[in-house]
Parts: structure tokens; C-alpha cells; sequence
């Protein structure tokens, strides 16, 4: 079992900043790939960004590259998303994710509860 806690979601504005944490507790999150997930209101949850068991392999999605950067420390049993440029369409709420395959393709067996992100014009 994993439990996932995302925190570092806020306000802010176009163009700036926010880096979200997800803190995991218990066994084993080093043998876990990560990932990184996103709702908006009335719309499908989609993927963000994934990254291997050891953060040599990452994966994004097409609307984030060269924007947000997915990272881990395994010795502090956490998963970042540095998201940069923030444009209003990434206001959703953003949710990590763990899976039990350390690279792609991930199948995704734990969730946190998500941490709202919203980008004002």
C-alpha cells in the first residue's frame, strides 16, 4: 500500500510558477514509477507527466513540454512537477499518482486526493 499526499497547488498567475510535492508513505517508493495527472471542470482527467522508478525516464504530454518537469527523490519518498509559464488552461485540479511497473507503460494503482491549481489571465 501507498499512500499519496499532493501539496504546493495555489493561485497564480499567467506566465509564473508553482512546484507540487507528493509526499508518499509506505513501502517501497522507490520501486513505484510515478505520475502526475490533471481535471479540469467538465472535462476527462489526462495525463501530465510520468517518470521511472529511478527518474531516468520521464514522460510528458505534448501540452506540457519544455513547460513542466516531472522529478523524484526517492530518499524522501517524494514526486515534484515543476510547472513553469502557467497559461489559464492548466487551472485543474492536479493529482499524483503511483504505479507498481517502475517504467511506462504504468498502470496506476494509487492516488492522492489532488491539489487545486488555478491560473488567473
Amino acid at each position: 500500500q501507498v499512500q499519496l499526499v499532493e501539496s504546493g497547488g495555489g493561485l497564480v498567475q499567467a506566465g509564473g510558477s508553482l512546484r507540487l510535492s507528493c509526499a508518499a508513505s509506505g513501502r517501497s517508493f522507490s520501486s513505484y514509477g510515478m505520475g502526475w495527472f490533471r481535471q479540469a471542470p467538465g472535462k476527462e482527467r489526462e495525463f501530465v507527466a510520468g517518470i521511472s522508478w529511478s527518474g531516468g525516464n520521464t514522460y510528458y504530454a505534448d501540452f506540457v513540454k519544455g513547460r513542466f518537469t516531472i522529478s523524484r527523490n526517492n530518499a524522501k519518498n517524494t514526486a515534484y512537477l515543476q510547472m513553469n509559464s502557467l497559461r489559464p488552461e492548466d487551472t485543474a485540479v492536479y493529482y499524483c499518482a503511483a504505479s507498481a511497473e517502475t517504467d511506462a507503460p504504468f498502470e496506476y494503482d494509487y492516488w492522492g486526493q489532488g491539489t487545486q491549481v488555478t491560473v488567473s489571465s
